[in-house]
């Protein structure tokens, strides 16, 4: 007949009951074992100690009383079996008057005496029998018995444990008895605890694997109750932030790719079209058509290569050549390259440096890319007669650099999503106006500044123009 296998519990809850069940009854069965062990111990040494104690009254009483070791064997026997004889007319044989010993039986078998000359008198069998000389180093683990000053005797006592009477015995058991009480005590309050325990860590962790499941199903977006603020809390927490930035990201690629198609679709709409008005002889080719299929192509160029660009940031690809640049020239370049654009659109461009400020830490052309994308965007959003102001300043321990514009400004609800791919605040403006770009370029922005360690943030009231303040570390010192 085959063995059917047992199914032990697998789940977390029983696992660790188990577990704490097994810890109380190991802990409660050592303390058992040691409080046992040292219990008969203890009792042991307690009952050697008495009955020596009654043995050397005895016999030094016997001694005082007599003046000799002669007869003491006579005296000793006499308690095997009860007290000694009382004389009505006077002090017992062996002057032990008035005294009532309840010895126990046969409790001097266990000890020896020796006399002053180093000979055994009552003996300790079967190591020392009567009338041996005892070695001095036997000797001198006895206890000695002294008169007046003087050492009569020596009592030796014998390493074997003294058996126990009924008393004895029944204290051990009822000593047995109340360890087993509380260790089955402490066995049910482990179980409960650990059962509750086991509960409160095995919940929250049921509720996790739940929504991981979920999620591996597409549903990205899950939140499980916080239950408490230990490591399990943490970690509860940590898979909610989780989970929500990665529906965040997962919302953002899909928008994206929309976003990106989009953006493809229209020049290659225009290229396409016209090529095949060409090839079906509806138009004929000429320098304009051409002109304009050309721009349309370069377009798409420059998307595909701000595309790439960012794919080569998020990889930690991009390549930053960093070396110590002077503010002021920087920005001076800035704005002798789009001197002419703002001119043409009457806007006043103009340069602000605070003094002595340090070199900064920085790639030349990847920060000319980004002035250059922050310039075009506030040229782009910037009325005639408005204002662009390019500036430097220290801010704490960074080197700030600013585009500010007096345009009209970015809606609150906008301001956060502005560094975002392919974001438009103006969602009413077209390509057909000539004044939108990819979209892309707040976050190349954003991409290459974090790329040299620094920071980029906007800045915006309506009515008012917006500021882009990034700050770029010092060049080293």
């Amino acid at each position: 007949m085959q063995a059917r296998a047992i199914n032990w519990p697998r789940s977390l809850t029983w696992k660790l009951t188990l577990a704490f069940l097994l810890v109380a009854l190991t802990v409660a069965l050592l303390v058992a074992v040691f409080i046992r062990l040292i219990s008969a111990d203890q009792l042991d040494q307690l009952i050697i100690e008495q009955r020596r104690s009654w043995f050397l009254e005895q016999v030094t009483t016997y001694y005082q009383a007599n003046g000799s070791w002669v007869g003491i064997e006579k005296h000793l026997n006499q308690f095997r079996y009860g007290p000694p004889p009382q004389d009505e007319n006077g002090p017992s044989p062996s002057g032990l008057e008035g005294r009532q010993f309840q010895p126990r039986r046969d409790q001097h078998d266990f000890f020896g005496l020796v006399g002053a000359d180093g000979r055994v008198i009552i003996p300790l069998l079967p190591e020392f029998p009567v009338g041996m000389l005892v070695p001095e180093e036997k000797l001198a683990n006895g206890s000695p018995i002294t008169v007046d000053g003087v050492q009569v005797g020596t009592v030796l006592t014998a390493e074997a444990r003294p058996g126990l009477n009924p008393e004895e015995v029944a204290y051990l058991q009822r000593t047995n008895s109340a360890l087993l009480l509380a260790s089955g005590g402490a066995m049910i309050v482990a179980l409960l605890m650990g059962m509750w325990l086991a509960r409160t860590l095995a919940q929250p962790l049921r509720a996790l694997t739940v929504a991981t499941h979920r999620m591996a199903h597409g549903e990205l977006e899950q939140a499980v109750p916080v239950t408490s603020k230990d490591e399990v809390g943490e970690l509860t927490a940590a898979f909610n932030q989780m989970s929500q930035r990665v529906s965040q990201a997962n919302q953002a690629r899909r928008q994206m790719t929309a976003d990106i198609a989009h953006e493809l679709r229209t020049p290659l709409t225009v290229v396409a079209g016209y090529v095949e008005a060409m090839r079906e002889g509806v138009l004929a080719p000429s320098t304009e058509r051409l002109s304009t299929v050309y721009t349309e192509i370069e377009r798409l160029q420059h998307l595909v290569g701000d595309l790439r660009l960012l794919s080569q940031a998020d990889a930690g690809e991009l390549k930053i050549n960093a070396q110590p640049l002077e503010p002021a020239e920087i920005l001076q370049q800035a704005q002798a390259a789009f001197a002419h654009q703002a001119a043409q659109k009457q806007i006043h461009l103009t340069v602000h440096l605070a003094p002595h400020l340090p070199l900064i830490q920085a790639d030349e052309l990847r920060l000319a890319q980004v002035l250059s994308n922050l310039l075009s965007n506030a040229i782009r959003h910037t009325p005639a007669g408005g204002q662009i102001t390019l500036s430097a300043q220290m801010e704490d321990k960074f080197v700030a650099l600013s585009v500010a514009d007096t345009g009209p400004g970015i809606a609150p609800e906008d301001l956060p999503f502005v560094f975002e791919r392919l974001y438009r605040a103006d969602k009413a403006r077209t390509e057909s106006s000539g004044e939108a770009g990819s979209g892309l370029g707040l976050a190349i922005a954003k991409a290459l500044v974090e790329a040299h360690g620094g920071k980029i943030q906007a800045l915006s009231e309506l009515g008012r123009g917006t500021t882009v303040r990034l700050t770029m570390p010092p060049a080293p010192t």
